[in-house]
């Protein structure tokens, strides 16, 4: 967090909620996991602090495309798994690619720095309801 910015009460126990799942939940799910510590919390308070966290780097977003953004309370560099069935949002344990980085580098115009990658297919749980 920047020395400007407080962790407030609200801010900790977001963040604690988040750090507590791999699930990947909106802003809603969350809201309600946080209503039981803080019943008096409005959506709003938790959409304005997940930007907050966001922006300090202590969360990743994972906007899809949706109406509904997904949080990540793993703020490094990892890949996700999406499945098309169950719409779950999976980590995946595997190493980050930094040739990507370079083939940018080398192969482009551009300077990659980093990357944001995807995976999306079946997941699991759902393979086995085929």
């Amino acid at each position: 967090m920047a020395p400007n910015t407080r962790m407030t009460k609200q801010r900790k126990a977001i963040l604690r909620v988040l750090k507590s799942t791999k699930s990947h939940p909106t802003a809603d799910w969350i809201y309600e996991k946080v209503r039981k510590e803080i019943p008096n919390i409005s959506l709003g308070t938790v959409y304005r602090n997940l930007n907050v966290l966001a922006e300090h780097g202590e969360i990743n977003v994972l906007d899809y495309g949706s109406n509904h953004s997904r949080y990540d309370g793993n703020p490094d560099h990892h890949y996700h798994f999406r499945c098309q069935k169950c719409g779950g949002v999976y980590d995946l344990d595997l190493d980050l690619s930094a040739d990507l980085n370079n083939k940018i580098n080398t192969e482009t115009e551009f300077i990659a720095h980093s990357h944001r990658l995807e995976f999306s297919g079946i997941c699991p749980k759902c393979q086995q309801k085929i």
